[in-house]
């Protein structure tokens, strides 16, 4: 606990009122931490958790001998929040410009988002920052990673997850614990989308879960359509607020027409989907830059990863290597060869 101790003096010369209530949040995890070994071990253990518990163990020596992760003491523990999300993520961005607001952050840099461990509080910024003027989105996340600093127990809010599904954030969590790039939030999320994905993939090959990995295959070809609209509206609004000669008014309607013909687009997508309606909740609510920015930090640049893992021969160690030069790259040079990599990637591939 003596990093801890270090951490939370280090965070209060900084954000006082933010930094307190994210020593509270993580301070809760650590100290209700328990260990999976003696949950699994314990008669009283609902046997679904157990079963969940199980695979995590399995998972994690995949992880480490056949992705080359850095597993460490990370998901030895086991923490009930008691909630559907640990902490709440607030974006933003200005109304016509793609460019997020970031925050500086000590250690990493700045990100492309601030997170608290309660939503009322993170609502709240939220309004202020809408009260400026700004594009704001407020989304719960299930799991985070604390990049090394503690070792990051499992959670209620995702062990219950799918087996594809939880195999993919646990990959997805401990790539970040991989390699970070600080201050590069779309370098590090693309990244780590990549390995969840493709550990998720040779998961279930392993396994010969040929059903399971035939299904996981239909939900990353829906998810990469969903991608590809989000994306392609995202071009559009980039023209529109490029364009000098714009008034405000007219790009406010341009923007509204895009936005409009996007959910159009995505209700004739879902009616090819066999009654799938994945993406609902998220056209559910106000459509704007901050919230298609979520999509491109995670994506834009996965298929500049996928080329990347083709040009290593899909060996991870090797892979892993490169994405480390890379992240020592200054930021531009970085995502000049990032654009460079996903020209290449072959379409067949980059999925």
């Amino acid at each position: 606990m003596r990093g801890f101790a270090r951490a939370c003096a280090f965070l209060l010369i900084f954000d006082v009122g933010y930094y307190l209530q994210a020593i509270r949040g993580e301070f809760q995890i650590l100290v209700h931490r328990h260990s999976i070994e003696k949950l699994i071990a314990n008669s009283k253990t609902p046997v679904t958790l157990k079963q969940q518990l199980e695979l995590v163990r399995r998972l994690r020596t995949f992880a480490r001998t056949e992705l080359k992760l850095l597993v460490d003491g990370n998901y030895e523990k086991y923490v009930d929040v008691h909630r559907k999300y640990v902490v709440w993520d607030v974006q933003a961005a200005p109304p016509f410009s793609l460019e997020p607001k970031v925050w500086w952050y000590p250690f990493v840099g700045r990100l492309a988002y601030r997170g608290y461990f309660s939503e009322k509080r993170a609502r709240e910024y939220g309004s202020r920052l809408a009260k400026q003027g700004f594009d704001v989105y407020v989304d719960g996340v299930e799991a985070y990673s604390t990049l090394g600093w503690f070792k990051d127990p499992l959670l209620n809010t995702f062990i219950y997850d799918g087996e594809p599904e939880l195999a993919e954030l646990l990959f997805h969590e401990l790539a970040h614990k991989r390699v970070f790039a600080n201050g590069d939030t779309d370098f590090n999320e693309a990244y780590a989308t990549t390995v969840g994905r493709e550990g998720a993939r040779r998961w279930l090959r392993s396994k010969g879960e040929a059903g399971l990995a035939g299904q996981y295959e239909v939900a990353i070809a829906r998810e990469q359509q969903f991608v590809h609209l989000v994306l392609a509206t995202r071009e559009q609004l980039a023209q529109i607020y490029g364009d000098a000669h714009r008034t405000e008014d007219e790009m406010r309607r341009e923007k509204q027409r895009v936005f409009d013909d996007l959910r159009r687009q995505y209700a004739e997508l879902k009616s090819t989907w066999a009654g799938y309606s994945g993406y609902d909740d998220w056209f559910a609510h106000d459509l704007n830059n901050a919230k298609l920015n979520t999509v491109a930090n995670y994506y834009d640049d996965v298929p500049a990863f996928q080329r990347l893992l083709q040009q290593n021969g899909g060996d991870m160690q090797r892979f892993h290597t490169a994405v480390e030069r890379l992240s020592k790259e200054p930021k531009i040079r970085r995502h000049q060869q990032l654009r460079e990599l996903g020209a290449e990637c072959e379409p067949s591939f980059c999925q």
